[in-house]
């Protein structure tokens, strides 16, 4: 069986970050990065953007080339899906009985995609968006895509629907809720990108659920909606959000649910074993205290570098101000702190200008900032969502003042 000092079980931005970060604290142990794909670690998000589009190489993905890992000695075991975990003879192994020992486990698997329950998930052309390989299967099909349903208005789907439509493609944008982004913004934004898709083609159906995936042989031809209404198609991106990958911790006897429950360096309630990124539940600050996962590439490189820390006997604790951003079209959004809760919107310019920002407020308090084309603002607004600057609401609304006299 294979030992070492670390195994981290992920090789995404998190699974990186705490790599990176144990060699910086100079960790001189071993480390294994065990991870189900066999590419090295690299960027995420523009697998819905750029590289979907075709703008962005995946050689420019890599979070860093190969002779980094190298250097560092830090090694990769690909190919590697983690079905148990025995916190007491710490060990992880795989459905084969392969296993590998560790002292201790940073957990960074991020999660899977949620898939539809409905029949045809499987057909040829119905995908998701979550590793290179899910984006380099669509890519090879597109050359005979001419029409596509894209199913969730997340940033997922809104992305997927932009990249899409600059190919050319005739784009169905299917919610269920009644409005994009319900789950992650406020109204004003989510009409605003609704109107953006609309004007770019997109067909933008809000308060519409699907009941099946319709196929010819073994291929997508439609899909068939609640009301019975069939859309012709020849690709389907389901973009419904995740389903942490926490299973097998979950059976080892860890807390958690939705996620792994941590505390504020990161620690599971499973002796030497920590929770990062994507499928970590931890109570947040900027959440009032409620327990919440935070998908973002922000929230998996900071808690990697508390994990870290913690490790090599540093005093850390999880306390960053969340950010976000997204590239749909022309159009860079830039999110500071979480909307959860807000009483309260204040606009700053104007939305048919193409650049404007959302502030929102709870108790006369600054809690997040939505910023399109605004990177002033997103940039100065940090602060007031970091101190909860309750501003004179005028002020705040007048874009000619900085934020940052605000402060």
């Amino acid at each position: 069986m294979r030992q070492f000092d670390v195994v981290i079980v992920g090789g995404g931005h998190g699974g990186a970050q705490a790599a990176i970060a144990l060699r910086q604290a100079k960790f001189e142990g071993s480390i294994a990065i065990v991870t189900e794909e066999t590419e090295l670690p690299y960027e995420r998000p523009p697998l819905s953007k750029e590289y979907l589009a075709g703008d962005k190489p995946f050689e420019r993905m890599l979070i860093r080339p190969a002779a980094f890992w190298e250097e560092r000695a830090i090694r990769f075991i690909t190919g590697f899906r983690v079905e148990t975990v025995d916190p007491a003879a710490h060990r992880i192994a795989a459905a084969d009985g392969e296993a590998i020992g560790y002292g201790k486990l940073i957990w960074a698997a991020g999660g899977h995609a949620r898939h539809l329950s409905c029949s045809g998930i499987d057909l040829k052309g119905v995908h998701t968006v979550r590793s290179r390989a899910d984006a380099d299967r669509m890519m090879a099909e597109l050359p005979d895509v001419k029409r596509a349903v894209v199913i969730g208005g997340g940033y997922i789907g809104l992305e997927a629907a932009s990249a899409l439509t600059k190919q050319g493609k005739q784009v169905v944008l299917l919610e269920a809720l009644d409005r994009v982004l319900a789950r992650v913004a406020g109204e004003a934004l989510s009409r605003f990108y609704e109107e953006e898709h609309r004007a770019h083609g997109v067909d933008v159906r809000l308060s519409t659920a699907v009941d099946c995936i319709l196929g010819d042989g073994d291929a997508v031809r439609a899909v068939r909606l609640a009301d019975g209404t069939e859309l012709p198609c020849d690709m389907v991106v389901v973009g419904i959000g995740i389903v942490p990958a926490v299973e097998p911790l979950l059976r080892a006897g860890a807390e958690g649910g939705n996620g792994v429950a941590v505390d504020v360096q990161c620690r599971t309630s499973l002796p030497d074993i920590f929770a990062i990124g994507d499928c970590a539940l931890h109570a947040n600050a900027y959440a009032d205290g409620t327990n919440i996962r935070l998908e973002s590439v922000q929230n998996a490189n900071d808690q990697a570098t508390v994990a870290a820390k913690t490790i090599t006997g540093q005093d850390a604790a999880y306390d960053a101000v969340p950010w976000f951003w997204s590239d749909q079209y022309d159009l860079k959004l830039q999110t500071v702190g979480l909307s959860i809760g807000h009483d309260q919107v204040v606009l700053r310019g104007d939305p048919a200008d193409r650049k404007f920002a959302l502030v929102y407020l709870r108790g006369g308090r600054v809690i997040a900032l939505d910023c399109v084309n605004q990177m002033r603002d997103y940039a100065q607004g940090r602060k007031l969502v970091m101190q909860g600057t309750m501003p004179d609401l005028d002020r705040l609304a007048n874009v000619e003042v900085p934020l940052k006299e605000l402060v």
